[in-house]
């Protein structure tokens, strides 16, 4: 799944990932999707992409992120994550809510 328009450094850097997820037991396909989205983050995030979103670039680092979030459940979402999901299953009064009440909303349905 690499891509064309990546440097020798994220085609090692996406390899790297990708031998770290399939370690760690994931399947070959999600380890190559997750590796491709963190390297096509981390080139949004050093201008290296030409039209990157908002969540990549204002968002923590792939990196930093790591072990924080790292399949923590609803507690490792970022407010605004939690504030798209609560817009896409239609929550209402969700602009006003805290962190704590769009998780428990989400969670909700």
């Amino acid at each position: 799944m690499p891509q064309s328009g990546w440097s020798d450094k994220r085609e090692r850097q996406y390899e790297h990932i990708k031998s770290g997820l399939r370690d760690r037991g994931d399947s070959e396909d999600l380890a190559e999707e997750i590796a491709a989205r963190t390297v096509n983050k981390e080139r949004a995030r050093a201008g290296e992409a030409k039209d990157p979103s908002r969540s990549s670039t204002d968002d923590i680092s792939s990196s930093r992120r790591g072990g924080l979030r790292s399949h923590s459940g609803p507690g490792g979402r970022t407010r605004d994550q939690l504030y798209n999901e609560a817009k896409r299953k239609g929550v209402k009064g969700r602009s006003k809510m805290t962190k704590a009440e769009l998780e428990h909303a989400v969670a909700r349905g």
